[in-house]
């Protein structure tokens, strides 16, 4: 037997050589370090490749390992738990009572059974059988099946959608996962048997459920926290996608293939223009209201909701002005610093909170002030003598990170206040089983428009994210209740058309840098979605911010 020379990380960041013998899985030697980590192993990493622990070492490599906390682990985990579920609720009631998994709530999947209601009594039966079939510790065993036996298969068990998924799949082969007898497609990698799933959560919520997963702590599921408008923004684009006939990729595709694909795009279009208008009715009708307040992650398409909110309320008989927060930038000296040594440019201390509610409490009170320009080159504010003074009519469009927080407009009276937060809430499934995360959607948009605007590369523009998401954690989801409107900027069919431009950006990225693993991830999914030319997008649409052509200055 043929033995291999490894490179093995027994704790986080420190490794040793060893020899192994040939036919050793990357589960046995993750036993063997297990005690240095603080949660669970659930994937290892060989020579910068992600391997589900059941495969086995086949040459000489640098191994390392990642908990259910990490990234990638958290996926895996997310993934197995819901097929854990699945098993779950097949074992209890035999097809009759199936589970559709609709999208992601903070950290946890909102969830529907389909063929019964749902009841306190059923969820805790699912519970105790997922913890039974924990408890049993079985193996998730993994199997390559052509495509168009595996496309068969699922339609044959009325899994429609994910036939419909594996319909548009160019490779010849998909990976099937079996729990028991059980098999079912994923997208991405599992875990390696049942018995590492025990920490979950199953709650009670509006017609379905949720289910809950471990977060920063590996051992335990945090209480479920959301936002109910949130939630009711999801389940009404929800409707819409489902009433046009295109809540999943599949469906996508076929409108594409079927050439309704401009028509997807107009339709969208006219349902944002709705809303838009419908919220500028809403604004106009609060009397009091002076000052509109905008704010949402990265990549929501911000500055052109703002443009073209201002245009509707302008048709309302309004005078919007769109003014930026990031002119109430502090001169780069003072800004604070984050735990890193690093300017914080996206805390709430860089900007000058006071100077901010001194001018809007001078417009609010009929006075003038000269408002601020942030030179980025040189890292101060400026003065150009542009004076400024609200009318009867006029209104404050403002657009920035802190836009939802009290703190930057502690001085303001409630009244004269709405406040809009804005996000890419995607209401596409990929199938039955896997929500589309609009996390790696905001992060395509950002990538290409990044690369259009700044020069920014894919890498750089990867490399950056997490620090980019950290930011929003603490700046951003956490105010997001606090807002008078949820507007989802998502659109159905942008994927497909930023396919087209992402995927000549994400081959760039070299084999041997950290983020060519995301780069492979974000190609895989790509791939599942038909591309969609742009040519039909107009000038005024969100989607112009990310891949140029907009008649806003964007």
């Amino acid at each position: 037997m043929q033995n291999f020379d490894v490179e093995i990380e027994l704790e986080p960041g420190k490794y040793e050589r060893k020899s192994v013998p040939e036919g050793t899985t990357f589960a046995a030697l993750a036993k063997e370090c297990q005690g240095n980590y603080a949660d669970a192993i659930i994937l290892a990493m060989a020579d910068g490749n992600l391997r589900e622990l059941n495969q086995k070492v086949k040459s000489p490599c640098k191994i390392s390992f990642l908990t259910i906390t990490s990234k990638d682990g958290k996926r895996t985990y997310r993934r197995s738990v819901t097929l854990l579920m699945q098993k779950a609720i097949e074992n209890l009631w035999h097809g009759d009572i199936r589970v559709r998994v609709f999208y992601r709530l903070g950290q946890a999947y909102y969830c529907e059974l389909e063929g019964c209601e749902t009841t306190q009594e059923r969820i805790d039966e699912i519970r105790a059988e997922m913890k039974r079939l924990v408890g049993c510790d079985i193996p998730i065993e993994k199997r390559s099946v052509n495509s168009t036996e595996a496309e068969a298969q699922f339609l044959e068990r009325g899994m429609k959608d994910k036939a419909r998924l594996l319909h548009y799949r160019r490779s010849s082969w998909v990976n099937i996962y079996e729990i028991d007898g059980m098999e079912d497609y994923f997208y991405g990698y599992m875990a390696p048997s049942t018995g590492m799933l025990g920490v979950f959560e199953l709650e009670l919520y509006d017609e379905g459920f949720v289910l809950c997963f471990p977060h920063h702590d590996g051992n335990k599921v945090e209480p479920f926290e959301t936002s109910s408008k949130l939630h009711r923004t999801l389940r009404e684009s929800r409707s819409w996608s489902q009433m046009l006939g295109v809540g999943t990729v599949g469906a996508l595709n076929d409108a594409i293939s079927a050439g309704r694909g401009e028509e997807i795009i107009l339709l969208q279009e006219a349902l944002i223009e709705e809303r838009i208008g419908t919220l500028a009715a809403q604004i106009k009708e609060r009397e009091d209201v002076k000052f509109v307040m905008i704010a949402g992650p990265s990549s929501s398409g911000k500055t052109t909701f703002a443009n073209r909110l201002s245009i509707q309320l302008l048709a309302k008989g309004l005078t919007p002005h769109l003014i930026s927060l990031d002119n109430y930038y502090r001169d780069r000296e003072f800004c604070p610093r984050d735990e890193n040594g690093e300017l914080d440019f996206e805390c709430l201390e860089a900007l000058d909170v006071e100077l901010y509610n001194k001018d809007m409490l001078t417009l609010l009170n009929g006075g003038q002030i000269n408002l601020p320009t942030f030179n980025f080159k040189t890292g101060k504010r400026e003065y150009h003598d542009h004076y400024f003074s609200l009318g009867e009519g006029d209104i404050l469009v403002i657009e920035g990170i802190h836009g939802l927080n009290d703190k930057l407009s502690h001085s303001l009276p409630k009244e004269s206040k709405f406040k809009v937060y804005i996000s890419a809430l995607t209401q596409l499934n990929i199938d039955e089983h896997n929500p589309l995360s609009t996390t790696d959607c905001r992060l395509l948009r950002r990538i290409i428009r990044d690369a259009r605007t700044r020069g920014t590369t894919a890498q750089e523009t990867i490399a950056m994210w997490d620090s980019v998401r950290r930011g929003e954690e603490k700046n951003i989801f956490p105010f997001q209740e606090s807002a008078d409107v949820i507007f989802n900027s998502a659109m159905l069919y942008e994927i497909a058309v930023l396919k087209v431009y992402t995927e000549p950006l994400l081959f760039q990225i070299p084999r041997d840098c950290p983020e060519h693993l995301e780069a492979k991830r974000l190609l895989k999914f790509l791939d599942y979605f038909l591309p969609l030319a742009a040519d039909g997008i107009q000038q005024t649409s969100l989607m112009r911010e990310f891949i140029g052509g907009s008649c806003f200055n964007v």
